[in-house]
């Protein structure tokens, strides 16, 4: 595995939020290299990709990677107050495009997607049509409905629909051993994913329908042993991408699980870069 990097964090303000931005050096000797913009899990802090980061710039890509809105470098902290979902992750991805465009002109630009961030990467798509990105790369990501789990389905409709009610009841999720301290609307269409297997209407469209309708690239990849998203949670995923040009894998990485495949990512560090076309 590569050292880790150093990068320069920088902020973008979005009104009384600001998303956290994390720029890796260009990789060296390749001129006018892909643009990787990495979006995390649930709860995981941009530094965690720095291992990935490395892969990447080694394989010869451009890295940013980003926190999650409320998430480490990205603020405020989740409080009672704070009212944001799914539509405002999806338009934070939309923010961050635009922001790096004098970065990205010229350039071939992926979006890499983990867990919630590959949602977040595919919701932009869908409410923004026009949207200037080449491919979206998802990895460990899936949609989290409880039949899609081979053995213990009725466990994890249990648990998302009561994580759904203590965020509701409580006005926020105090990230009570999973997923981080969260605001309660990202936890509401979470739970509606979980329950129903689709995205709830966001901003007064009909997700499911403009996912259908995506034409960019997506290289989706699921790693065994994975224990929040199964290979089974991404195919229900990627079923939705009607219209996309889909490349669809499954990697076996030794020991890694949905978190820990970032610490051993040379392989599919290389797949991106080949899949990109660099």
């Amino acid at each position: 595995m590569p050292t880790d990097e150093e990068y320069l964090q920088e902020h973008l303000d979005l009104g009384t939020d600001r998303i956290g931005l994390q720029i890796y050096p260009e990789p060296e000797g390749v001129p006018d290299a892909p643009v990787v913009v990495v979006w995390p899990a649930m709860g995981v802090r941009a530094r965690y990709y720095r291992p990935l980061a490395a892969s990447l710039r080694q394989a010869g890509l451009a890295v940013v990677v980003a926190d999650l809105r409320g998430t480490g470098a990205s603020t405020p902290t989740p409080s009672r107050s704070s009212r944001y979902g799914y539509a405002d992750l999806a338009a934070d991805v939309g923010a961050v495009q635009e922001a790096l465009k004098p970065r990205l002109d010229g350039r071939r630009r992926l979006l890499l997607g983990h867990s919630l961030g590959g949602q977040a990467a595919l919701l932009h798509l869908a409410l923004h049509d026009e949207s200037p990105v080449d491919g979206v790369v998802l990895v460990a990501v899936g949609l989290p409905y409880w039949r899609m789990y081979p053995r213990r389905r009725h466990g994890v409709l249990a648990m998302t629909q009561s994580i759904g009610a203590t965020s509701a009841l409580l006005r926020v999720w105090p990230g009570w051993g999973f997923g981080g301290r969260q605001a309660r609307g990202v936890m509401r269409d979470w739970a509606y994913t979980a329950r129903t297997g689709r995205f709830p209407q966001l901003d007064g469209v009909d997700v499911e329908a403009a996912l259908r309708g995506v034409r960019t690239p997506v290289l989706a990849i699921s790693v065994d042993h994975d224990q929040y998203t199964p290979h089974e949670t991404l195919d229900h995923l990627c079923a939705k991408l009607a219209s996309a040009p889909l490349t669809r894998e499954r990697h076996s990485i030794d020991g890694a699980d949905h978190f820990t495949w970032v610490r051993s990512a040379d392989g599919i560090a290389a797949r991106v870069a080949e899949w990109s076309g660099t």
